[in-house]
């Protein structure tokens, strides 16, 4: 095992919900180890996705701590964690969240064009190609379909290099082909770039693909499996 990019130490997550305070999260302890590709799995409500969340600072812990490359996420703002995120981390969601009004070329370039890159237009190209979305550049996300969305998701989390990508239920909307493929790509850019990979997903054929299943049910992490082997 490597040194830990992500550290969760006795890290709490309530929210607030109708009838008061809900746990979402209870006590988790987690190192993800540099390089690793590590899947989050569980019943739905288990918790997977906040999970993911706090790691990538979407969601601040309630108690505990979350370091990610050693930096104290629990103790940044929330411009700070904006910048952390931006250089350090590729998020990609089930639902691809592309602006609408943007071309696949924009919904990539932009956001390195805000981290400063000079060259975001002519990356953000390289990128898109490099998911097979060459004719499609100047194409409205109303115009792609869902699995080609996705690719625009996934060209858009890696263009900046991130040491760590977040994924949620990448082939969640997708159908078998498509999600077969988006898997390809997902561990391709992994291999590529030698980010560090975690993923959410209810996909068997997903999870059978990683170094480590980390299992969740009530908030809680219950067991995980290494290389095939239940612990």
């Amino acid at each position: 095992m490597g040194q830990a990019v992500l550290a969760l130490k006795a890290a709490t997550l309530t929210l607030a919900g109708n009838a008061g305070p809900v746990e979402i999260l209870k006590g988790i302890d987690l190192d993800v180890a540099a390089g690793e590709t590590l899947g989050l799995i569980g019943p739905s409500g288990s918790g997977k996705s906040s999970l993911l969340m706090l790691m990538g600072g979407l969601e601040r812990a309630t108690s505990g701590s979350v370091r990610a490359l050693d930096a104290d996420l629990t103790a940044m703002d929330e411009d700070q964690l904006a910048r952390f995120r931006r250089a350090n981390m590729g998020v990609v969601f089930q639902s691809f969240h592309l602006i609408p009004t943007m071309t696949a070329l924009e919904n990539v370039a932009i956001p390195l064009e805000l981290a400063g890159q000079a060259d975001a237009f002519d990356r953000a190209e390289a990128e898109l190609r490099s998911v097979g979305l060459g004719s499609r550049l100047d194409h409205y996300p109303s115009q792609m379909s869902g699995g080609e969305q996705q690719r625009v998701a996934l060209a858009r989390a890696a263009a900046p290099r991130p040491a760590i990508l977040l994924a949620d239920e990448p082939t969640g909307n997708l159908d078998g082909a498509n999600g077969e493929a988006i898997m390809e790509l997902l561990f391709g850019l992994r291999d590529r770039y030698g980010a560090t990979l975690i993923l959410v997903t209810h996909a068997p054929e997903l999870a059978a693909r990683c170094d480590r299943v980390v299992r969740l049910a009530d908030g809680k992490i219950v067991g995980e499996d290494r290389a095939g082997v239940a612990a």
